[in-house]
């Protein structure tokens, strides 16, 4: 904030030497060399002429100067008043500049009369009369208002994001071994070689006899049941021991 307050006060204060400048030089002096460089203050060879000419060209403003060259001792310059200037008095003149070369300054406007007052150089054309324009001065053009610089937004850092941990995943406990005894398995006992249990002669196992569903019929025949499986089983087991008995005493 200080620095741009004193960014400020400079630029405004360098505005204010620029308008003082521009008023400075609409005001500033003009500086007319009288005669011209190649006729300076002198007599002319054309008599008063050639001043009056010269002087038309110029434009004389109040502050401005009027620069007589001439060499001190051969000239000099007086400025008288009107009535003065026709007849070429010398007596009582407003003022005399003796050592050349010499500035005036025009210091207040209106018609200026200046004459050489040694010997006849007046009666000759050595004299001036100008008309002095009071100073108008131009008004500085005022410059626009400097706006202030801007200052540039703070921009506010965005905090980079959390990482975000993985969830932690807890490793399920190993099933414990299993503690149940599994029973012991008894051993079946040897059937003794030759001990066929007799069996009844004649005796044939049934067969069992199931009316199932016809082959073309979509229904699953039942399983046969546990106690028809069992008779099956009683009834062909003593067939069987009874043959080998037969075959073992023949």
């Amino acid at each position: 904030m200080a620095a741009m307050k004193s960014s400020t006060t400079m630029f405004m204060m360098m505005m204010l030497i620029v308008a003082s400048m521009h008023m400075h030089s609409s005001l500033a002096q003009t500086r007319h060399v009288v005669g011209g460089d190649a006729l300076g203050w002198n007599i002319p060879s054309n008599g008063a002429a050639a001043y009056t000419t010269w002087a038309s060209q110029q434009t004389f403003n109040v502050g401005d100067t009027l620069f007589f060259n001439f060499t001190t001792g051969f000239h000099n310059v007086a400025e008288v008043s009107q009535a003065a200037y026709g007849p070429c008095t010398t007596a009582n003149p407003i003022s005399t500049i003796t050592t050349g070369p010499a500035t005036v300054t025009l210091t207040a406007a209106g018609q200026h009369y200046y004459i050489c007052t040694v010997g006849t150089h007046c009666q000759i054309g050595q004299k001036l009369s100008i008309n002095v324009s009071a100073a108008t001065a131009t008004p500085p053009t005022t410059p626009p208002p400097a706006s202030p610089p801007t200052t540039p937004p703070t921009t506010t850092p965005t905090p980079p994001p959390t990482p975000v941990s993985p969830p932690t995943t807890n490793p399920s406990p190993a099933p414990a071994p299993s503690t149940t005894t599994p029973p012991p398995t008894t051993p079946m006992a040897p059937s003794p070689v030759g001990a066929t249990p007799p069996s009844p002669v004649g005796a044939t196992p049934p067969s069992p006899t199931t009316s199932g569903p016809s082959p073309n019929s979509e229904t699953t025949p039942p399983p046969p049941s546990p106690s028809t499986a069992a008779r099956s089983f009683t009834a062909v087991v003593p067939a069987t021991f009874l043959a080998v008995a037969l075959a073992f005493f023949y």
